[in-house]
C-alpha cells in the first residue's frame, strides 16, 4: 500500500487568473513533518488553502490519498487547517475551543458524546496539558504559546490523517517556536500523520523538518527534498536571490 498522503500533478494555484505558482507535481508521506520556506508572496498560503478546498486549484490536480481526486471541497475528516490568525475569543472555554474539532463527528445538533469528550482530554494532554481542570479555563486567559497549542489540540480532535498549518509560530518566542515544531514532528512521526507547515523559522525548519519544500517567487515552483540536499544544490540562493546563510556576504 502507498505511503503517499498528498499528492499533486501540474497544479497551478492563484486567484482568478492571477497564477501564484504553476505546474507543481510533489508528493508527501504518511509519517512525516515538511516544512514550507520561500519569500513572501510566493503561494505559501495559498497552497495551504488550495490543498484544504478552501479555494479552487486554477488547473492540473491534487490527490489526497484518503479521498482521491479533489476539487474545492474541504473535508474535514482528512485534514484539518490551523491558520495564523491571532484569534481572540472572548468567553469561550478552552475545553469549547477544542471541542470545534469535534463537529464532523456530532450530531446535527452538536452534541458531544462521551467518546468526543475523551478525544478532548486525550488531545490537550498530547500538547502538554495534562491537567484536565484547564478545560474550563479562558481561552484568552492563555499566553500566546498556549493559544497556539490549544488550536494544535483542537486540530488533533479532528483524528484527520493530514494537518496543515500556517505560520503557527508566527506570534511566539524562540522557546516556544521551539517547543511547538517539536511537538508536531512528534506527531507526525509517533501518529503517522502528514504534517505541512508554511514558516519563516529557516534555522529550525532546517533542523526538525524531514523535508522542505521550497518555493520560489514568480510562480518559478517548488523543490522538495532534504535539507542537506537543496544547500548542496544552492537552492535556497536561487529561491531567495540571496545567500541566506551568510547576511554579511
Amino acid at each position: 500500500m502507498s505511503n503517499v498522503s498528498i499528492s499533486t500533478n501540474k497544479l497551478s494555484i492563484g486567484y482568478d487568473a492571477a497564477v501564484v505558482q504553476r505546474d507543481l507535481t510533489f508528493s508527501l508521506y504518511r509519517g512525516e513533518m515538511v516544512c514550507m520556506l520561500g519569500p513572501n508572496g510566493c503561494g505559501k498560503s495559498t497552497l495551504l488553502r488550495t490543498l484544504a478546498g478552501l479555494q479552487p486549484a486554477l488547473n492540473g490536480a491534487y490527490n489526497l490519498a484518503s479521498l482521491g481526486s479533489q476539487t474545492s471541497t474541504l473535508n474535514s475528516k482528512s485534514i484539518a487547517l490551523v491558520l495564523t490568525e491571532r484569534l481572540s475569543l472572548e468567553n469561550t472555554t478552552v475545553h469549547d475551543v477544542v471541542a470545534m474539532g469535534r463537529y464532523p463527528y456530532t450530531s446535527f445538533l452538536g452534541g458531544l458524546t462521551e467518546a468526543d469528550e475523551q478525544v478532548i482530554t486525550d488531545s490537550l494532554r498530547q500538547v502538554g496539558f495534562g491537567d484536565q481542570s484547564v478545560e474550563r479555563t479562558f481561552f484568552n486567559a492563555h499566553s500566546d504559546g498556549e493559544k497556539q497549542r490549544i488550536l494544535i489540540a483542537k486540530a488533533l480532535a479532528q483524528q484527520t490523517p493530514i494537518i496543515l498549518l500556517d505560520e503557527p509560530t508566527a506570534h511566539l518566542d524562540l522557546p516556544h517556536r521551539i517547543l511547538v515544531l517539536r511537538l508536531l514532528r512528534n506527531l507526525a512521526h509517533e501518529q503517522g500523520k502528514t504534517i505541512l507547515i508554511s514558516t519563516h523559522e529557516l534555522d529550525l525548519a532546517l533542523a526538525l523538518s524531514d523535508r522542505i519544500l521550497l518555493m520560489s517567487p514568480h510562480a518559478r515552483g517548488v523543490q522538495l527534498d532534504t535539507a542537506e540536499n537543496l544547500k548542496k544544490a544552492d537552492a535556497f540562493t536561487s529561491a531567495f536571490g540571496m545567500d541566506i546563510f551568510d547576511p554579511l556576504g
